[in-house]
């Protein structure tokens, strides 16, 4: 019934549609192997895409050819850049999504993408011979061969859902669990752990008072994700969202359940995400705070159903619709359905290799929540590098890999394989020590080129990216040349409160005074103007942030050099840690079971201290 697959995607959320999309479009023949047919890339918490580092990602997931980027901006229903006061390296974009859109557009790429097949079936076991993956048992009993198999199980393996002293099976509400795959690996040596995450109460949009809130629109200038083209949505057609707030009241409602909630009677065992908390977990660890955000965010263009964003809970239904009723505007609020947690299996990240290969089965790959991560964008990231890799494993070519200095998908992938996690973990731009150089507006530019040299970025990217380069490179040359006189320049000078000009000075130079914009230094300047006119918007932000930030940038660089040698110089897989004498108990055995590839992936272990990382060079100078 079933052919061989070079790669079989396991789950089809956001790590398993990047997965597959990655692997098919490299010329793997691809099987992806969903439960649920209905639910393909099933924005399952929040309806949104980006925000702080995490819009970051999902600009790197686009210049490496993924999809994420191009589905999130044609279901968008509003954009934000955040951070804009900040520098650029701080600048975040984020979507809101319409939630079905979203999921419906994700299918149907899939569906044109040449090279992926579908099959709707829980996976209960995988055929492991001779510790190489190569191919899954299903439910109904099918095995189905393979080169590589991807997990990508999102919170279904073993899933445990709660709501207040309720409990019941499931990867998602009125969805069930998935189970097989966690004992087999168990029993295979690989250890496993317990996670929990949450989702807040949905309620209905027209039960509630905005009049009482304070209304947050979308940008005027709508950048998007994708390099490819800007959104087809216009700024005057975006949604709302809403912001209200708790009161004391509200957090005395709330902690009338806490003896019947599952996270403070012991029934929920599983750690919790420690930058996403629940609102009990809110009022509790912040107990000197009188109010919390609540975000109102609506689910989509044609449904009046809203996320209640900073409600997370899992409290008993009446105590979450009491305590919401005292929210102003929530007043009247009718409920959909009640915020619950989601208890889940997942497998430590120090089982793993940089391609996310795990260590004990050759051609098996992890990716998404199976690997500790929570949120969209940490999942697709990984699932579009698990695809690539599996594809070039399945076709016996090196591993393609990310270094800290180049995205933040290297710094997250390296954060897990060296450091492990033992709670939810989420990316951040404070994460990354090398932000200025990896900051969204250039991601298409420190990306596409490796992409498109193994074949997964197309022509089209390639060749955008190029015209960019000779742009910024054009735009910096003029900006170079061009002298601007005191007579003409120094009213606007003035006007802005900054210091005249004595003499002649290059716009460059102009340009390096922080209350100066290269926008509005064209708006009053003709020469400018003119060398200007039509020229891509992106270039001259390119052009700008470069010549601003040049010092920065090339300290970072210098950074970069440095920390390069130390990954460069490579750990010998038989390497004996036993023999390290002269280390601590923890280092040695954090060597042994993590087994880094260079010396720089050593010193990023947890409880590896300077000294260890010397005393390990010595021997392998020795």
């Amino acid at each position: 019934m079933f052919p061989e697959y070079d790669v079989i995607v396991v789950g089809a959320g956001h790590a398993g549609c990047e997965a597959a999309a990655a692997a098919a479009n490299m010329g793997s023949k691809v099987l992806l192997v969903t439960m649920n047919m209905q639910t393909i890339a099933q924005m399952s918490c929040n309806p949104a895409m980006g925000g702080i580092a995490k819009g970051q990602i999902v600009r790197e997931i686009d210049a490496l050819g993924g999809y994420s980027g191009i589905v999130t901006d044609k279901s968008m229903i509003q954009f934000r850049m955040l951070n804009l006061s900040k520098g650029p390296a701080m600048w975040s974009p984020r979507a809101q999504n319409d939630r079905m859109l979203f999921a419906a557009t994700w299918r149907e790429m899939l569906e044109q993408t040449p090279n992926v097949d579908f099959y709707q079936d829980m996976v209960k076991g995988l055929i492991i011979k001779d510790n190489r993956a190569c191919g899954v048992i299903t439910g109904l009993g099918h095995e189905i061969p393979t080169k590589s198999v991807v997990v990508t199980s999102g919170t279904f393996l073993n899933g445990v859902i709660h709501i207040g002293e309720k409990r019941f099976g499931g990867g998602r509400v009125a969805e069930k669990a998935a189970s097989g795959i966690t004992e087999q690996l168990v029993e295979l040596g690989f250890e496993a752990d317990r996670l929990k995450t949450g989702t807040p109460p949905r309620i209905d949009g027209r039960s509630l008072d905005y009049s009482k809130m304070e209304e947050q629109k979308g940008d005027d200038l709508l950048t998007g994700f994708s390099y490819l083209k800007p959104p087809t949505i216009k700024a005057s057609e975006q949604r709302s969202c809403f912001i209200s707030y708790t009161s004391n009241l509200t957090h005395e409602i709330l902690k009338t359940g806490f003896d019947r909630s599952p996270m403070y009677t012991g029934r929920i065992e599983g750690v919790g995400p420690r930058y996403c908390p629940s609102i009990e977990d809110k009022i509790n660890r912040f107990a000197d705070r009188e109010r919390h955000q609540i975000f109102v965010e609506p689910e989509g263009w044609n449904t009046v159903e809203i996320y209640v964003n900073g409600f997370s809970t899992s409290l008993p239904e009446d105590v979450q619709y009491k305590a919401l009723q005292t929210i102003p505007g929530f007043e009247n609020a009718k409920m959909f359905r009640p915020g619950y947690a989601i208890e889940y299996d997942f497998f430590p990240p120090t089982q793993l290799t940089y391609s996310l290969e795990t260590k004990r089965i050759q051609n098996l790959f992890f990716a998404g929540q199976i690997n500790g991560t929570t949120g969209y964008e940490e999942a697709a990231c990984q699932g579009l590098m698990a695809g690539i890799n599996a594809h070039l494993k399945s076709n016996e070519k090196d591993p393609f890999i990310l270094k800290r200095s180049e995205a933040y998908i290297g710094v997250l992938i390296d954060d897990l394989i060296s450091k492990g996690t033992e709670e939810p973990y989420r990316m951040f731009t404070s994460r990354a020590e090398f932000r200025t150089l990896l900051r969204q507006d250039n991601a298409d530019i420190r990306l596409t080129e490796k992409s498109y040299r193994m074949g997964l970025a197309s022509q089209e990217r390639m060749d955008l990216v190029t015209r960019k380069n000779e742009k910024t490179a054009e735009a910096k040359k003029v900006l170079q040349e061009i002298s601007l006189e005191p007579s003409g320049i120094n009213s606007y000078l003035h006007s802005i409160g900054s210091a005249p000009l004595t003499q002649k000075q290059k716009a460059a130079q102009l340009l390096l005074r922080p209350n100066i914009g290269l926008s509005s230094l064209v708006d009053h300047t003709p020469a400018l103007q003119e060398a200007f006119e039509n020229f891509p918007k992106a270039s001259l932000e390119q052009a700008e942030i470069q010549l601003k930030y040049d010092i920065y940038i090339e300290k970072e660089k210098e950074l970069v050099d440095r920390m390069s040698q130390m990954d460069n110089l490579e750990i010998p897989e038989s390497f004996d840690y036993s023999r390290l004498n002269s280390i601590s108990n923890e280092a040695r055995e954090k060597l042994k079971r993590i087994r880094p590839r260079t010396l720089g992936q050593a010193s990023r272990i947890s409880g590896i201290n300077p000294s260890d990382v010397q005393i390990l060079m010595v021997y392998m100078g020795r």
